[in-house]
């Protein structure tokens, strides 16, 4: 912020005594003492304009900016051919610069517009999955999934590659909880800077941290849209988050479908042995779990708690929050306790 401030104060300098040397140099207006201090304004009035224009640009990516700019340098030759024919009018003053300037500014911003537009189809073929190179999208992550500290688990083992993108709103977000007055909060918000260097360490994947933010919108909404203009993908946990993103055409890389899809596979009628810890919501209900964390209930189980028993699984439900399996004791006819 400070060396924005000094550079934005050298630009205010230099153009206000060039715009006062320029007015007080202009042959028409030498003889009046206000010229050099109406040059000196108007070059601060450009220097604020510049500034301004900075924020906007910085904003735009930029193959956008180089496409716009040689499609609109198209457009302005495209507009001296497109004169010729009006060549008996151009020797008239009074219609040289009009019609000049009328075809200038007409294939000037079809240029700009459509070399802006169509630059993606030479930056990213469209035979390429629509323009898009399916594996190396960047993945802008989120807060949570920051949090969760998964992500760099798998970063280690090389499913995830290529560039990560974390928003300056994300990393800001990341900053007010490790500030936390709430102790667990503040643990988290430090986990998650933590994990977010662990990740850079790593030689698969870059971490970019994006210089751009979205006023008036919440942090959600601010991830979708930047998804949106940068083409990428969202690396979360967050399921509300994930819908709102499937709705807006954006690919999501959800780390709890993935540990989900992850779990040991089990079908009515295996059996398995597990260690009934506590009382399920039904009456006389065990709730266990396996190694993976899926919850296991097992059926009129209550008097087995603290115990290790052989259940048989009599069905699978998936939810969105997870899976759970329901079992129910195994009568082999022999002893299925262990204390």
């Amino acid at each position: 912020m400070f060396q924005k401030i000094v550079v934005g104060c050298i630009l205010g300098g230099v153009c206000a005594v060039s715009g006062y040397l320029i007015g007080s140099q202009i042959p028409h207006l030498q003889h009046l003492w206000w010229a050099g201090w109406a040059g000196g304004g108007f070059g601060l009035i450009v220097a604020f304009l510049t500034l301004q224009l900075e924020r906007v640009v910085k904003r735009v990516p930029l193959k956008t900016i180089m496409g716009g700019t040689l499609g609109l340098f198209t457009g302005l030759g495209i507009a001296k051919l497109a004169s010729y024919p009006f060549e008996q009018f151009l020797e008239l003053p009074t219609l040289q610069i009009p019609l000049y300037i009328f075809f200038s500014a007409i294939f000037g911003y079809v240029g700009l517009m459509l070399g802006g537009k169509k630059v993606e189809e030479i930056v990213s073929p469209p035979f390429l999955e629509g323009g898009k190179t399916f594996r190396h999208l960047p993945k802008i992550l989120d807060t949570s999934v920051i949090i969760d500290g998964r992500i760099a688990d798998l970063c280690d083992t090389g499913f995830l590659e290529g560039t990560m993108i974390v928003p300056k709103f994300v990393l800001k977000e990341l900053q007010y909880i490790a500030d936390s007055s709430d102790d667990l909060k503040r643990m988290r918000g430090r986990r998650g800077l933590d994990i977010l260097h662990r990740i850079q360490k790593q030689n698969r994947v870059r971490v970019e941290f994006l210089d751009t933010d979205i006023e008036r919108m919440d942090v959600d909404s601010k991830l979708v849209e930047v998804a949106l203009k940068l083409h990428a993908k969202i690396l979360t946990n967050d399921f509300n988050l994930s819908k709102v993103a499937q709705l807006r055409g954006i690919e999501v890389l959800n780390i709890n479908q993935l540990a989900n899809s992850l779990k040991s596979a089990v079908l009515p009628g295996e059996t398995m042995q597990v260690q009934i810890l506590r009382e399920g919501k039904s009456q006389g209900q065990g709730i266990a779990y396996m190694d993976d964390g899926t919850m296991v209930v097992i059926e009129n189980a209550r008097q087995y708690i603290g115990k290790e028993v052989n259940v048989a699984v009599t069905s699978v439900l998936q939810t969105t929050a997870g899976r759970m399996i329901f079992t129910e004791i195994k009568d082999d006819g022999g002893s299925h306790v262990r204390s």
